[in-house]
């Protein structure tokens, strides 16, 4: 859920700061940008290069874990609010019930977010969890059972990240699956209209 005052969504991050000057390609924050994607590609690197760089499976596991969890905690906790405006979190009231936060900058912010720096946060946030995912197929059919756990962890904690992005993005409150089926019908429906109008 989004979280709102009574004049509207509560002042994120630095709305206070004045407009950058910066030209909107620029990158604003080098490095952020180079945290956002070194832990996750080195994760990666280190779980495809594993066995040339040590023969001991425990020294590789813990090194990619602790890759992940250093990427997990970099992108929810700095990267998202940095390069493009986001962060989520978790929250236990009083009750010990659970509540999920999802915020983003408001769109009237004098903030500037770097085009350049969305592309390379949205890309890296897609693309490596997409290849663990790969990878744990990879580790199924070739029986390599004691990397299915580490490979797990990949997923969890970058699908855990990327879920939480899309919701701060979309709208905390939007039902992503009513989303998904309203983009489907409005597809269909234009190429049903451009079907009817023929040449």
């Amino acid at each position: 859920m989004l979280r709102r005052d009574s004049q509207g969504e509560v002042p994120l991050f630095d709305e206070d700061e004045t407009e950058s000057s910066r030209n909107k390609t620029k990158i604003q924050h080098p490095l952020a940008t180079f945290f956002h994607l070194f832990f996750r590609v080195s994760a990666i690197l280190v779980y495809l290069l594993s066995e040339l760089l040590s023969s001991s499976f425990i020294a590789c596991m813990v090194t990619i874990i602790l890759l992940l969890s250093c990427d997990f905690w970099t992108v929810k906790n700095v990267t998202g609010r940095l390069l493009v405006g986001l962060r989520w979190w978790n929250q236990v009231d009083k009750n010990g019930k659970s509540h999920w936060i999802f915020e983003s900058r408001k769109e009237t912010s004098r903030k500037v977010i770097s085009n350049s720096e969305s592309r390379i946060f949205w890309l890296g946030l897609v693309v490596c969890p997409v290849l663990w995912v790969f990878f744990v197929f990879s580790a199924l059919f070739s029986f390599k059972i004691k990397w299915l756990a580490v490979v797990m962890m990949g997923v969890v904690l970058q699908w855990a990240n990327l879920y939480g992005y899309v919701r701060c993005k979309v709208g905390g409150g939007t039902d992503l699956k009513n989303m998904a089926t309203n983009y489907l019908g409005l597809q269909l429906f234009k190429q049903a209209m451009n079907k009817s109008q023929g040449p």
